[in-house]
């Protein structure tokens, strides 16, 4: 079972929220999904993004792959520098 994290959608139409979660790969884009670790909000200016950097670093040291689009907000947060330094 391979495990990503990645956005799930929600908010109305035509004004998307999305939060970030833990989930099988397998399952829809809005389905189960195992945790949340945090929300996107695009409809800001600027968008605003909030992780919960502990859980999320956590699941990333378990092996989660995060989508290319939740890797770039993870950088731009500075997630992904900290789990990167800790694994070397």
């Amino acid at each position: 079972m391979a495990v990503k994290m990645r956005l799930a959608r929600a908010g109305a139409k035509k004004k998307p929220f999305y939060q970030v979660v833990i989930t099988d790969e397998r399952s829809k884009r809005d389905g189960r999904f195992i945790a949340n670790v945090g929300t996107y909000d695009p409809n800001l200016n600027p968008a605003e993004f909030k992780v919960n950097e502990v859980e999320a670093l956590n699941w990333l040291g378990k092996g989660v792959q995060p989508t290319e689009t939740v890797k770039q907000l993870l950088k731009k947060s500075g997630v992904w520098a900290k789990f990167v330094s800790k694994a070397a």
